[in-house]
């Protein structure tokens, strides 16, 4: 499918927020890599008002009437910075790493210049003060903050996005199907290139689980690699902000302008990112490397049996790549531990302190949204759970405490099993299915919900894991394969991760969303 960007007419501008005139450009938008759109612009083939003219239309023609409804609002000031970025590339200015990137935020993410809800129709005129960290870092680097996307309310349903403020939103490949959640907005979105490339969190799912569903690239980074400053928190020590993106050279981009050190962040560490996540693209990247099969996470009982087949079948192409397979790998206690581990169920506690950040917030307390009803029925579980714990107590200073990572005794044993047996078995990474089960029917999502590989060893340990298409379940279902590295080796799972989609080719772009009709 190929989508050719065309303005409009000035009707269709105030109709579209698009842009304007005539115009001879044949720029492909769908699928449009990073690169793809820069290069176009340096040559002169297209404007950078084109490009995120076309992503509006895209957005204004097909979100809502396809049924998917991923975008929640798109920004007022995109066309005026796309603007500035055409008349510095006219001027032959310096430009910045990512000029001209129009991107799609989840909206948990502060934007000083949009509505930040987390989901929740209690924020739906919340205005921050700020940008969230990762949102100025990525407007510095010259992105553009093209829209807000839906997420699951709070950020509670791993299993799908609704929200009180948006509603909910669906699988791109297949509207009958969810798209997971807490990003499924952004991915969803990402996915039918109403923008370039995205931006979700990750709790215990949340970026790798709706990146897998719409055949993505999605990272999540070690515990202190990244910040989460100004990013809606649902548990402050297991939240994880990150690049959702098609390829994973893009979301490397991304990726590697939002990474470092951010003394606004308590958990954040300094001196442990790369100087340049990009030399990781290499296309021998799997070339001599040791990975292991965690069974642990294949062999489930209710696993499907195709998702199974596709994960077998991507063993083999690791394998015809040059890596070696350690087949089974096994963590010591690990099912056991990862049944005891409990979270510290801090969301009351945390967002209660996000409230604090706004100029004038609408609440300090969630609870009161629970005693007046202002929940969609889907979080009520959620926020029937979080309820019972204390608004102004840290869960460290709970009586019994509830530690905090990184000072948690069974997260640090699960973690130190992990090293153990990657060093017993000079292990690179280890692999598993994302899910090990198709998304579910959208009517269905509780009932189906099984198969999410990824609540049990990346949150509990705080190490990194990446997500990247791995095939089609039924040939219509995205699925994804993830890697998990050792402490801050972001690097080396990127390698991996680009090798194997370059080797494969995994990732083509959802039905139904084509050129824009004219």
């Amino acid at each position: 499918m190929t989508y050719w960007i065309r303005f409009v007419s000035s009707a269709a501008l105030i109709l579209l927020t698009a842009c304007s005139g005539p115009s001879t450009s044949m720029f492909s938008l769908v699928e449009a890599s990073i690169a793809d759109i820069q290069a176009a612009l340096l040559s002169g083939e297209v404007s950078c008002r084109d490009v995120v003219g076309g992503y509006l239309e895209r957005i204004a023609i097909y979100d809502k009437s396809s049924g998917i409804n991923a975008i929640t609002q798109t920004n007022p000031n995109a066309l005026a910075r796309a603007d500035e970025f055409d008349r510095a590339i006219g001027n032959g200015d310096s430009l910045p790493d990512l000029f001209c990137v129009p991107l799609l935020i989840k909206d948990n993410f502060d934007t000083h210049d949009m509505v930040t809800t987390g989901g929740s129709i209690a924020l739906k005129d919340s205005l921050p003060p700020d940008d969230a960290f990762m949102v100025r870092k990525l407007r510095e680097a010259g992105a553009i903050v093209l829209a807000k996307t839906n997420m699951a309310e709070w950020a509670f349903s791993p299993e799908q996005t609704v929200s009180s403020s948006y509603g909910r939103t669906a699988n791109a490949y297949d509207i009958s199907f969810v798209p997971a959640g807490s990003s499924g907005g952004t991915a969803s979105g990402v996915a039918t290139s109403m923008g370039v490339a995205g931006m979700g969190s990750d709790t215990g799912n949340s970026i790798r689980g709706p990146s897998s569903h719409l055949a993505l690239f999605g990272i999540r980074s070690t515990i202190g690699l990244t910040s989460r400053d100004g990013v809606i928190p649902l548990i402050f020590d297991r939240d994880i902000a990150g690049p959702m993106a098609r390829t994973v050279e893009d979301g490397t981009r991304l990726f590697n302008v939002v990474a470092g050190y951010d003394p606004a962040d308590s958990l954040t560490v300094p001196g442990k990112r790369e100087q340049n996540y990009m030399e990781f693209l290499n296309l021998d990247g799997l070339q001599g490397k040791r990975i292991g099969v965690l069974r642990a996470l294949v062999d489930h009982d209710d696993a499907d049996e195709e998702i199974k087949a596709l994960f077998l079948r991507a063993v083999e192409d690791l394998v015809a790549a040059g890596a070696t397979i350690v087949d089974p790998f096994e963590i010591q206690d690990f099912p056991a531990l990862s049944e005891e581990i409990r979270g510290c169920a801090s969301f009351r506690y945390d967002v209660g302190q996000y409230f604090k950040t706004l100029d004038d917030p609408p609440l300090l307390d969630v609870n009161e949204l629970l005693e007046r009803g202002q929940y969609a029925p889907e979080s009520k579980r959620g926020f029937e759970f979080f309820s019972q714990y204390p608004l102004d107590i840290s869960p460290a200073d709970r009586d019994p405490p509830c530690p905090i990572w990184p000072n948690h005794p069974l997260r640090n044993q699960l973690l130190a099993n992990t090293i153990a047996a990657m060093d017993s078995a000079q292990l690179d990474a280890l692999i598993y299915p994302t899910w090990s089960n198709p998304p579910a029917h959208l009517d269905q999502a509780e009932a189906e919900y099984k198969g999410d590989n990824n609540q049990d060893l990346a949150p509990d340990t705080g190490l990194p894991a990446v997500t990247v298409a791995m095939g089609f379940w039924q040939d219509s279902l995205p699925a994804g394969l993830q890697f998990l590295g050792r402490p801050y080796a972001e690097g080396l799972l990127i390698e991996l991760a680009y090798a194997y989609e370059q080797k494969t080719g995994h990732r083509r772009p959802p039905p139904g969303f084509g050129p824009v009709p004219k």
